[in-house]
């Protein structure tokens, strides 16, 4: 009976035992006692009976723990039996599947060793690794492990994959690790009367072993590389001193640092490489390659759960989600969206992939809360899907949540060895931008770090503990410190993301354990390091998986939500989705760029010459008569155009060009004022108006007009309302007809008229603080832009405006959009070249176009129609009957020509016939500075000039601003020898108001420098030129023909 054997046990038991509960009694009411005595107040009290209920909570949780693992170890077959396992590693060894297979024969092999392991385990503790830590610091000389007992539990091998189909020189294995054990290790350091232990260890985790290379003799294996490519899951029971890591956030603490110094040997990129033959490359077996590069667009997520409730519950409220990403050990952290169920983040990461397959991309998303941030799903994704897809774009189901989903663009980046496709690289990155700081990256840098050799001594001969710091821009790296060595070995791989190349230098110092010593003086030093630059290249020749909207029903009920295996036709995702029902086309007014109504018809007006004009500027009181300098403005549309002065002319030619493009019939007249240009105020010459009306019925108009209010004058005008078609052989005649033209004001013809409908656009990023966008368009075409209105915040505004533009040459030009916050965050632009309008049906475009330098998803809907303006000018006519088949196939195109008017001898601009002879050319650079107040001249060079001996000639260049001729406006350069293109640049400042430099002429010699008795021709050529005709603030520099001497 119980109780005959507890009067059975001896007197002396029975004492201490009473003793003992006596004992404990005693020590519990210490605290209050001393806390009672020293007038502690209650609330101290308080807190340590908190912190003792907390510790003695997790201890006895992390003592349930083990025990329930060993007891499911030891009773595996029994326990299976009872309930369906969801995970692999739980199943017992007599159910396999076709990729992972069961060892039991290999865990009986373990059981069977495991008492000799723990002998080796034991020796190895205290023969090896004790002496190491008593020498590596004065305080733990005399650490020992006074008990090493690894228990009878052994470590279990769960479950084997193998990888043979990859590389034919080696064997991957994926060995899925169980181990809970009785792991009982003290530690005690006699000298501070330390005692501290482990009694207890729990560790899962996949480790994967390489074999390789494979070789053709005895072991058959070159070497052995292990590691866990995720973070192994680690639970550890502490007795002795270190039974204070069982405390509440000491807990996770402790096992999280003893986890990083798992990982920093253990954990993808790490690796441990132990050699089994000699001469064999280790280092490219520790620190290899990576396999590729993952580039991940977070964009946005749906329909996610409200943990921020109001009333305990009973108000929905929201959530401030954030996401983190891990890749290994690389993680990353969003930006939280406030109070957002269907946040968007639109930000991009990069991590390197050294593992596949194995390595999995998880995405967590969090409720950002002040105290402790509430769970929203998680989901993983096989990188190895990732590489073969090249691009996936889809939604993924949040697990572990009732609903939520989350939108993910990953692409997969091939590393290239050829720097051929580098400034292709670099162009794409440019024109993508994100959130982030840091731009997209266009190669990786892998530097391997092996040893230093004959380091420098410190002072006093003491031998130095060498590191080495890698900085390349804004990031820094550092090795491990070799402790005592002047001849380090480190061994180690660093690897950088590098946006240009071209643009940045790689930094490597080498400094002592403390940072105060920099070596690098002697010349015998010498660093060994092997340096690889690979080049990310996108491949375009796939098509990514068409991201959708999420579905109804998402969530751990709708599906599992991530890649676990091949792709198949419901997207990566797994995920059948309907198709979005964006419209395919733009829906404008039915009158857009048609005939229907006057809308973006232009008028094109030329303004040739005038006759008979009244002579202003009189002499002594009116009794001699003089000139004028007459000018015209045309007001027009609300818009007015001035020409060009022509000095006391009284019979003035122009040959000028204006065009107006018209939204609507306005104001049923243009308007004609001719003035004489004085220095105080300009006189008035005449006026006249013409009815618009008019104009567009007679489409074609070439007259003369009477000035009104005047006794006398008329104007010589050629007006014409241009038609519109769409007929590419057309464009080709009006392109031909206006090559051939030329006017004074230097303008050029327009070809056609370009309509642009903005109608909206889709998913473009959020602004920098998280929200929506309030998005506007600015359309540009040669240098004229228009902009939309501003739309309320949305990432997919619509607008519905209409532009339109004159286009001088639709080969030749470019339509550019830009998009952008208020007008000021960029959100994309687009540049489109209308060489694509041409290749269209009709000349019309019409569809969805994707923005540059933003999200991939990013688009806008335009409408882009062009219309050939059809003038008559430009109409074909055969030669002359009779002559040849060549000649009458040719396009004869008619040209004004005032050759009843002798342009040579006019003094602001001359007209050279086609067989006038040239001299050579000059370029000059003529302008006026505001800030100076003073006119500047600057003689560049000159080219082609006219040889004056069979030496050629030597130039030199004189001018004089006329109609001064004192000495103090006339100038010339050096003389160049012998040399027909010459170099001056060379500057003359010359001290004149603005009002008084439009005033003068310049009358400009290249001359030939020749001695008193040479016979060689002196003048190579000249120039005349009215600075009235030049926009001296705004300066001019091009070349200018030279006019050869006649007789």
């Amino acid at each position: 009976m119980p109780g005959a054997d507890a009067d059975a046990a001896p007197p002396a038991e029975r004492a201490v035992g009473a003793l003992w509960s006596y004992g404990k009694c005693l020590g519990a009411l210490l605290p209050v006692y001393l806390a009672g005595y020293y007038g502690f107040s209650i609330s101290l009290v308080l807190l340590g009976l908190m912190v003792y209920i907390g510790w003695k909570h997790g201890r006895m949780e992390k003592v349930m723990r083990l025990k329930s693992a060993m007891y499911l170890l030891e009773n595996e077959r029994e326990f299976t039996t009872q309930k369906v396992f969801r995970a692999k590693r739980d199943l017992p060894p007599w159910v396999n599947f076709p990729d992972v297979e069961k060892t039991e024969w290999l865990n009986k092999i373990l059981q069977q060793a495991w008492p000799f392991i723990g002998q080796y385990l034991e020796k190895l503790l205290v023969e090896t690794i004790a002496p190491a830590i008593r020498t590596s610091s004065i305080h733990l000389q005399t650490l020992s492990f006074t008990k090493v007992n690894i228990g009878d539990k052994a470590l279990k091998v769960v479950g084997v994959k193998a990888h043979t189909e990859h590389d034919k020189k080696q064997v991957m294995l994926d060995l899925y690790l169980s181990y809970a054990g009785d792991v009982e290790i003290n530690v005690e350091i006699k000298k501070y009367f330390c005692k501290a232990g482990v009694k207890g260890v729990q560790l899962h985790g996949k480790l994967r072993v390489i074999l390789e290379p494979l070789i053709g003799d005895v072991p058959l294996v070159g070497a052995i590389t292990m590691f866990f490519i995720r973070r192994p899951k680690l639970d550890i029971n502490w007795t002795g001193l270190t039974n204070l890591l069982d405390i509440p956030g000491l807990n996770s603490m402790s096992d999280t640092m003893i986890m990083d110094a798992i990982a920093s040997h253990l954990v993808l990129p790490n690796r441990l490489t132990i050699p089994l033959v000699a001469n064999l490359h280790v280092a490219q077996l520790r620190s290899p390659l990576p396999r590729g590069v993952v580039r991940i667009h977070l964009l946005e997520a749906e329909d996610l759960t409200a943990k921020d409730t109001v009333i305990k519950g009973l108000i929905d409220g929201k959530s401030d989600p954030y996401a983190v990403i891990r890749v290994g050990t690389q993680i990353f952290t969003s930006h939280h969206v406030d109070s957002n169920l269907n946040p968007q983040w639109r930000e991009m990461y990069e991590v390197i992939v050294h593992e596949v397959p194995g390595q999995e991309l998880e995405v967590e998303v969090f409720d950002k809360d002040p105290d402790q941030d509430d769970f929203l799903g998680r989901v993983k994704v096989d990188l190895d899907i990732v590489r073969k897809a090249r691009i996936v774009d889809d939604w993924f189901n949040l697990k572990d949540v009732p609903s939520g989903s989350i939108h993910l663009r990953l692409e997969w980046l091939s590393l290239l060895s050829s720097a051929d496709r580098l400034s292709e690289v670099i162009q794409k990155n440019q024109n993508l931008t994100t959130k982030i700081s840091d731009p997209p990256s266009a190669a990786i840098l892998a530097i391997y770090l092996d040893q230093g050799y004959e380091l420098p001594m410190r002072k006093g001969s003491k031998l130095p503990s060498p590191m080495a710091q890698i900085s390349i821009q804004d990031t820094t790296k550092e090795s491990k410190t070799c402790y005592g060595s002047n001849s380090p070995v480190w061994e180690e791989a660093f690897t950088f993301f590098i946006q240009d190349p071209h643009k940045q230098d790689i930094d490597i110092q080498v400094k002592d354990d403390d940072r105060s010593f920099l070596f690098g003086e002697a010349l015998t030093q010498q660093l060994f390091a092997k340096i690889v630059l690979r080049i990310l290249w996108l491949s375009e020749d796939v098509t990514p998986t068409t991201p959708s909207p999420r579905p109804p029903g998402s969530g751990s009920e709708a599906g599992q939500g991530g890649i676990t295996s091949d792709l198949n036709s419901a997207g990566p995702g797994g995920l059948n989705k309907p198709q979005p029902t964006q419209p395919q086309h733009t829906t404008p007014d039915p009158e857009f760029a048609t005939e229907v109504r006057l809308y973006g018809r232009v008028l094109r007006i030329h303004l040739l010459e005038a006759q008979n004009l009244i002579a202003k500027d009189n002499f002594m009181g009116g009794m001699v008569k003089g000139k004028s300098d007459p000018y015209v403005k045309i007001k027009v549309a609300g818009i007015t155009f001035r020409s060009h002065t022509i000095k006391e002319n009284l019979n003035p030619v122009w040959n000028e060009l204006y065009e107006v493009i018209l939204t609507q019939l306005p104001g049923q007249e243009i308007q004609f004022e001719l003035f004489d240009k004085d220095i105080d105020q300009d006189d008035f010459l005449g006026r006249f108006k013409l009815s618009l009306r008019d104009i567009i019925s007679g489409q074609f108009i070439d007259s003369w007009y009477t000035l009104n209010d005047v006794k006398s004058g008329r104007v010589h005008l050629v007006l014409e309302w241009l038609p519109r078609v769409s007929d590419l052989i057309r464009l080709e005649q009006v392109l031909q007809y206006q090559s051939q033209q030329s006017y004074q004001n230097k303008a050029v013809p327009s070809a056609a008229v370009l309509f642009v409908y903005v109608e909206r656009a889709h998913g473009l990023p959020l602004k920098k603080n998280g929200k929506e966008p309030k998005a506007g368009a600015e359309v540009s075409l040669k240098g004229v832009s228009f902009k939309t209105k501003i739309c309320e915040r949305s990432t997919s505004p619509r607008w519905d405006e209409p532009f339109h533009f004159l286009v001088r040459d639709p080969t030749d030009e470019t339509l550019t959009v830009k998009l952008s916050h208020s007008w000021g965050q960029a959100l994309g632009s687009l540049t489109l070249p209308l060489k694509e309008v041409l290749s269209e049906p009709g000349l019309v475009l019409d569809r969805w176009l994707n923005l540059d330098g933003v999200l991939p998803e990013s688009q806008i809907l335009l409408r882009v129609v062009l219309k050939v303006l059809d003038t008559q000018l430009a109409v074909c006519r055969s030669g002359p009957v009779g002559a040849a088949n060549d000649a009458d196939e040719e396009r004869v195109f008619p040209k004004w020509d005032p050759s009843h008017l002798d342009l040579r001898h006019r003094s602001g601009f001359s007209i050279a016939s086609e067989n006038a002879s040239t001299a050579g050319q000059v370029k000059l650079t003529i302008g006026y500075s505001t800030e100076e107040n003073r006119l500047f001249i600057t003689v560049h060079s000159c080219r082609a000039l006219a040889p004056r001996s069979k030496d050629g000639a030597d130039p030199y260049v004189s001018f004089i601003l006329l109609p001064d001729k004192k000495a103090t406006t006339k100038r010339r350069t050096t003389t160049k020898r012998k040399d027909l293109n010459p170099e001056f640049n060379e500057r003359f400042d010359f001290d004149f108001s603005l009002e008084e430099s439009t005033q003068r002429k310049l009358y400009l010699s290249v001359k030939n420098s020749v001695s008193f008795m040479s016979r060689e021709k002196e003048l190579i050529g000249k120039l005349q030129l009215d600075l009235d005709q030049i926009d001296l603030k705004a300066g001019v520099a091009q070349w200018f023909d030279l006019v050869a001497e006649t007789n």
